[in-house]
């Protein structure tokens, strides 16, 4: 149930320390507070990217999990289906709050095939509820059933699901046998090759640390990155059987560069380019010399797993409802005594 606020909140809310709908709020509501609050000095074109308006608001924070087969990646477009397209709808169907207020904002932008299991995003209401299980259970409902929300909190202001992570976890699965199974066609990538983990595990050391990783990013109209250097915590080669499940943990990444570092291990795993070529092409700064040695992977073995946050941007703020993890379903028994 959600508990409706004083008219002010019903203004397009801003969040504290993002510029998120900010045009929509100036183009629609400046003018209506303007009129209504004495003393509101309205923000000039080069001042509205230093100043908010400390406006009414609640923000709060998906878990999305996600088939990516038949979705051309996580970032809203008009004219082909994505995720992020698709869970605006139901957002905007179930609070009644339209596209531009609700300010949805994904931690990744995942391409087109490719998978999650821990997506996270966050928008923004102009008023509270009292419990979010209600509007969980709506949400999944109406989702396609290849989206699931995992979870629904609140959040702080401070809270934002791109610039408040410390660390993201992606997964590389292949199928390392002869015959593929073909359970796993459409989330794991098929390799025919023998290989080598050993070799793989030695190769993926490389990445560790922070690095200059321009050679491993493919270019991008897009890119709102504007340093390579990224810190990778981890990399692990794990074995399940015929599985090969490559882990990665880094503080981020550049546009394909987990599917380009994969691509190199798998040539490294099939022993046709030595564990050191990893240093040198990290070396180059040059995409051209990595693909003199791998092509990139396929997106459908990707999938995103899991995203760490700064702590207390995680923390419940007051008078907020609890967590949702969804609802079991339960039989509500009779109370008549049976004869």
């Amino acid at each position: 149930m959600l508990q409706r606020v004083p008219t002010i909140a019903s203004w397009t809310p801003l969040i504290k320390g993002a510029s998120l709908c900010l045009h929509e709020y100036k183009k629609t509501q400046l003018p209506v507070l303007n009129s209504t609050l004495d003393g509101l000095k309205v923000l000039s074109d080069d001042e509205d990217d230093r100043r908010r308006l400390p406006l009414p608001n609640y923000k709060w924070r998906l878990v999305i999990s996600y088939d990516g087969t038949r979705f051309s990646g996580w970032q809203y477009q008009q004219s082909t289906p994505t995720v992020q397209c698709i869970v605006e709808k139901a957002l905007t169907r179930i609070t009644k709050v339209e596209r531009d207020h609700l300010c949805v904002v994904g931690a990744s932008r995942t391409d087109a095939g490719v998978h999650a299991w821990g997506q996270v995003a966050h928008f923004i209401t102009p008023f509270n509820y009292d419990s979010l299980e209600g509007i969980h259970k709506a949400l999944n409902g109406y989702l396609p059933p290849d989206i699931r929300i995992r979870e629904i909190s609140s959040v702080l202001p401070e809270f934002h699901a791109r610039f408040s992570v410390k660390s993201k976890i992606y997964q590389y699965k292949i199928y390392n046998d002869t015959v593929m199974d073909p359970f796993h066609r459409h989330y794991v990538f098929h390799s025919a090759y023998k290989l080598n983990p050993t070799a793989m595990r030695d190769a993926a050391k490389h990445f560790l640390g922070k690095h200059d990783f321009s050679a491993f990013a493919n270019a991008s109209r897009n890119d709102r990155t504007p340093s390579p250097v990224k810190n990778i915590l981890r990399f692990d080669v794990i074995e399940m059987g015929p599985l090969l499940q490559l882990e990665v943990e880094g503080s981020g990444f550049l546009y394909r560069q987990v599917r380009n570092m994969v691509a190199l291990l798998l040539q490294v795993g099939k022993e046709a380019v030595p564990v050191d070529i990893v240093p040198k092409i990290l070396a180059s700064g040059d995409r051209k010399e990595l693909a003199k040695y791998a092509l990139s992977v396929p997106p459908h073995g990707l999938s995103l797993f899991a995203i760490d946050y700064i702590e207390d941007h995680l923390q419940l703020p007051p008078d907020r409802p609890p967590t949702s993890l969804g609802m079991h379903h339960t039989i509500t028994k009779c109370k008549l005594p049976f004869h």
